[in-house]
């Protein structure tokens, strides 16, 4: 948010809180909902949109309909009567769009499988400027519902979050996800930072701020401390990899360390060098991927030996000494 309209966001939510707090908390929840707009801004993100756009352009189009009169956008790569194969899902994070996970749904149909890659409401394809996690993980049960049950979903930071909460089935009358596996690239594992930070930064008083977690409430009938994603991962007993970076300034490595804690069943992968964007169409993580989609295979035996020279490596079997240095 530029300074001049955050100075003029912070006048306004201090009137409103000065008439009610919780009117402040209901305008700020609003806000914090508000999504960025789907045209790509900056001659890199241009050509990034460009050249997914490109890859998806044999993709077939689908519509899911959503509660309110909502809908969001779906591609899906080799659909229809071709026997049996892997189904796979794939989610993008916040203010992006499929056509950004691009490479990754690439990677992917090049295998057989059949893909199915997702533009949340207020995204992409799917119109609209609006978007909370209930509507995330209702569009993901849209597709599962549309399509069928997946193998495998592949969500980057909020939609990873996404298929997480929906996996451990936290939204009250929303069908969970019920694929076999599920790889996290650059997630958070909750989302009080999240609210803390933007109340922080628009001037919210304890009160208003208050109000604005009872949004959470009213729109998803869960706590704002619900949604702990990083729990859920051990509880589900499912195999998870998560991939993230250190010098991830977006999201906190510390979410990659909590859901590296949440027990056995979760794989932690560290790509550094590579940040919260560029990580999704890094070669070793596509690698990773592809290897824990396999099956058993080691996901660090997957990493091309060439490309570990420019991002570190930490394959799951190293992390026992690792973190013990923490």
């Amino acid at each position: 948010m530029a300074n001049f309209a955050l100075d003029v966001t912070r006048l306004a939510f201090s009137a409103l809180q000065a008439v009610s707090a919780d009117l402040a908390g209901r305008a700020a929840f609003q806000l914090f909902c508000r999504t960025p707009s789907p045209i790509p801004k900056g001659a890199k993100a241009k050509m990034a949109h460009a050249a997914g756009a490109a890859r998806l352009a044999g993709a077939e189009h689908f519509t899911l309909k959503l509660a309110g009169g909502r809908g969001a956008h779906a591609y899906r790569l080799n659909g229809g009567a071709r026997g049996k194969r892997k189904r796979y899902l794939v989610t993008h994070g916040w203010g992006s769009s499929a056509a950004y996970m691009a490479e990754l749904v690439s990677m992917l149909a090049a295998s057989g499988a059949e893909v199915v890659a997702l533009d949340f409401p207020g995204h992409g394809r799917s119109g609209g400027r609006f978007l909370h996690m209930g509507l995330a993980v209702e569009t993901i049960a849209a597709a599962e519902a549309r399509f069928g049950a997946f193998d495998a979903a592949i969500g980057h930071s909020f939609g990873g979050a996404a298929l997480m909460v929906s996996a451990a089935g936290l939204l009250p009358g929303v069908a969970p996800l019920t694929s076999e596996r599920l790889a996290l690239i650059g997630a958070p594992s909750e989302m009080g930072w999240l609210f803390t930070d933007f109340g922080g930064m628009i001037g919210l008083r304890p009160a208003a701020q208050a109000a604005l977690g009872n949004e959470v409430y009213r729109v998803t009938g869960r706590r704002l401390e619900d949604f702990d994603a990083g729990e859920a991962a051990g509880a589900i007993g499912r195999p998870v990899l998560v991939i993230h970076a250190e010098d991830d300034k977006e999201v906190s490595s510390l979410h990659a360390r909590r859901y590296g804690a949440a027990g056995k069943s979760v794989r932690l992968y560290w790509a550094n060098g590579f940040g919260h964007r560029r990580i999704i169409g890094a070669a070793p993580v596509l690698a990773a991927i592809a290897a824990f989609l396999d099956g058993d295979r080691d996901v660090g035996d997957a990493a091309d030996e060439s490309i570990k020279k420019d991002a570190e490596i930490i394959p799951f079997f190293e992390l026992p000494a690792r973190r013990a240095a923490l």
